[in-house]
């Protein structure tokens, strides 16, 4: 097969699967150059199909070959059989499209404290605060306008895109990824409030800390802790706008969804799924694997491995039988307003029966 225009990576089918772990159904000698979507792709092309629904599109697909579930059947396609096609996916993305690095050393408007310790092959952006002690490991990027505060350690391998602050005293583990506008370790909303309704800041002495592999979105903010430690742990994925209050602790891969806001000392487990615009309040226990669906209010502990949801958050099927309840609402004030009247009238004539009765 030609080489396309700007096509900088080839590979071919029968490679994809040692990458990926597929079974190849098909022409294993195929040569793909890009991944694109079902509708987009063509000639040379690698698509993935996860949804059924989607099927009759992935038959119709000009791609050259499929990544898919056993469960769903291609005729006359070559395809990569996973059970994980959307696993599968992520690979072949990360192959074609890997962390391109510049090599600029350090910018000359860059700002690096004498006591900071840089490591090898280090890119320090224009416009970048590196204050004092700071620890930079190997094979960083710190890209422009940064604040990187005293005595913080930031570990190999990890990117911090433009206007990200780091405040003093934290540690960021080794490949981690942190969006622009991030701040790791504000102050936490700590203060104690007198007689008079005056409010007396609690310092915070604590930090943040942020262990490998985390991923955190844009304009994200991770107080720092009261006394102690504020954890990110290994694996996790943030999302955008998300607060994390001082002391909280969260476990090793847990996907925190957009707009979520976890109250001071709370601890969420491993594994943990907090959807989008989830609440929860302080000092709860979130166990294990468990799942807080979109706009949930969690004001107490929620066991490992469960569902839940609502505000206040129930287990899910509690939470399903309240909204099959609530969709009735109408029907069911009208059926109350009926039946008042008729108890009303009931009594009405009981009134009058003894009144009778009283007469004689």
């Amino acid at each position: 097969m030609r080489r396309k225009k700007g096509v900088e990576k080839m590979i071919s089918v029968k490679e994809i699967a040692g990458i990926t772990g597929a079974e190849v159904i098909g022409d294993p000698d195929i040569i793909i150059s890009s991944v694109k979507s079902i509708e987009e792709a063509g000639e040379g092309d690698i698509t993935f199909l996860a949804n059924r629904k989607y099927i009759s599109r992935a038959q119709e697909t000009k791609a050259s070959a499929v990544i898919c579930s056993p469960l769903l059947k291609l005729e006359g396609k070559t395809t990569l059989i996973m059970e994980n096609p959307y696993l599968g996916f992520a690979k072949v993305m990360q192959y074609f499209h890997p962390r391109k690095r510049a090599t600029i050393g350090v910018d000359p408007t860059a700002m690096v404290s004498d006591t900071a310790r840089v490591g090898v092959n280090v890119n320090i952006y224009a416009g970048v605060y590196i204050g004092e002690n700071v620890v930079i490991g190997d094979e960083v990027d710190i890209m422009p306008g940064c604040y990187i505060g005293d005595n913080t350690v930031i570990d190999d391998n990890t990117l911090l895109y433009a206007n990200v602050t780091v405040y003093h005293d934290c540690r960021i583990g080794a490949c981690v990824i942190i969006h622009s506008g991030t701040v790791i370790g504000s102050d936490g909303f700590g203060f104690a409030t007198d007689e008079k309704g005056g409010h007396h800041k609690i310092p915070q002495t604590g930090n943040v800390i942020v262990e490998d592999d985390v991923e955190i979105g844009s304009n994200c903010s991770i107080d720092r802790a009261v006394l102690g430690s504020t954890i990110i742990g290994a694996g996790t994925k943030l999302d955008n706008l998300i607060q994390i209050a001082h002391n909280v602790k969260i476990g090793k891969h847990t996907f925190v969804v957009a707009q979520v806001g976890i109250s001071g000392s709370s601890t969420v487990g491993d594994q943990v799924i907090l959807a989008g615009q989830a609440g929860i309040v302080g000092h709860v226990e979130i166990g294990d694997r468990s799942i807080i669906v979109a706009q949930a209010g969690v004001s107490n502990n929620v066991p490992a491995g469960e569902i839940y949801g609502g505000s206040p958050a129930r287990p899910m099927m509690e939470m399903k039988r309240i909204f099959a309840v609530q969709a009735k609402l109408p029907q069911l004030r009208t059926l109350v307003k009926d039946m008042q009247k008729r108890i009303e009238a009931l009594e009405a004539k009981l009134r009058e029966s003894k009144g009778k009765q009283d007469h004689y």
